[in-house]
């Protein structure tokens, strides 16, 4: 007898728990906490999509015009060619990565 109400009590704690985890996904909705969370995460990116094409462009800029201030120092040129390339490339990742986001976000 004893087992058997051991092994109740543990069903029991099991459904009780069961429905307690699962109520909030009951309804397919999310809590204001989550939903403030979604869009404050929106917002930083939007601010840093925002912030990416004046950022690029400056290191674009310096780039170039450490390339033509050089007079001839092949360092120079060098970091030059480097910090071009390089603004770029972050430029067009951070675009690609948007475009990742987003398409994930149309399909969910």
């Amino acid at each position: 007898m004893d087992k058997k109400l051991y092994y109740f009590i543990i069903i029991l704690i099991s459904i009780f728990l069961l429905f307690f985890f699962c109520y909030p996904n009951s309804y397919a909705a999310d809590s204001k906490l989550v939903n403030t969370i979604k869009k404050a995460f929106e917002q930083i990116q939007d601010w840093l999509l925002k912030l990416a094409t004046p950022a690029a462009a400056v290191a674009v800029g310096t780039g170039i015009f450490m390339k033509k201030f050089s007079f001839g120092d092949e360092e120079r040129i060098r970091t030059g060619k480097k910090l071009i390339k390089g603004s770029l490339f972050s430029y067009a990742f951070i675009l690609a990565i948007d475009l990742i986001l987003s398409t994930i976000k149309s399909f969910i």
